[in-house]
């Protein structure tokens, strides 16, 4: 990548860390290794999570995992597995776990305002005795993502204050155009009708087909 001639770019840690101000206390050293109770009663709580990868060029991606509070099963106090559900089959995050293991995970709660932030270094597994404490509706995954856990902690509040996520009365008007309509206009090579769009969409058609292809 060029210098940046930005004046406005920041480009040194220092000056960062001089707008920033130095790491509060509390937060220096909140870094663990090893799961805490309280970290597993809230992986044990947790019905969703997003999993950041990167390839080994750097191309990022973030992946919503969501499915029966719990559905992450604790191996031991350093690893964590993910099972794998029915998606569209692009695999970006597998795909970027098999060029760069490193992978950060966000738990998240409905309703509390904290997460669990857990980073590490995954694999992916094709079969594990344990696949078959993750069946769901009779779906046992094909394949599981463990996690050999580096980096854990709470994340604070304040990002789901300023945002108001679980504040329904704060929430803007959903003014936005159908899942439907959104593909349709911004995917040009789709072929099927909005009408056709609309019934593959359709909540009853996902519910048929969130645990199968």
């Amino acid at each position: 990548m060029p210098e940046s001639t930005d004046p406005n770019e920041i480009t040194d840690p220092a000056d960062l860390r001089q707008l920033l101000g130095d790491v509060m206390p509390r937060a220096a050293t909140k870094e663990r290794v090893a799961l805490h109770a309280r970290d597993r009663e809230w992986i044990a709580n947790s019905p969703f999570l997003v999993m950041s990868t990167s390839d080994g060029d750097g191309n990022c991606d973030a992946s919503p995992k969501g499915d029966p509070a719990g559905f992450v099963r604790v191996l031991d106090d350093t690893t964590l597995a993910i099972p794998e559900r029915p998606g569209n089959r692009r695999a970006d995050g597998y795909l970027n776990i098999l060029g760069n293991p490193h992978v950060g995970l966000l738990f998240l709660i409905p309703g509390r305002r904290e997460t669990l932030r857990i980073n590490g270094r995954a694999r992916l597994v094709r079969d594990a005795p344990y696949f078959d404490d993750m069946v769901v509706r009779g779906h046992r995954p094909i394949l599981a993502v463990e996690v050999d856990i580096e980096q854990i902690f709470f994340h604070c509040a304040k990002a789901f204050i300023r945002s108001h996520l679980w504040e329904p009365e704060q929430w803007p008007l959903d003014t936005l155009p159908s899942a439907a309509c959104l593909v349709k206009e911004v995917q040009t090579n789709i072929t099927e009708t909005v009408e056709e769009l609309e019934r593959y969409y359709s909540p009853e058609n996902y519910e048929a087909k969130l645990y199968r292809d």
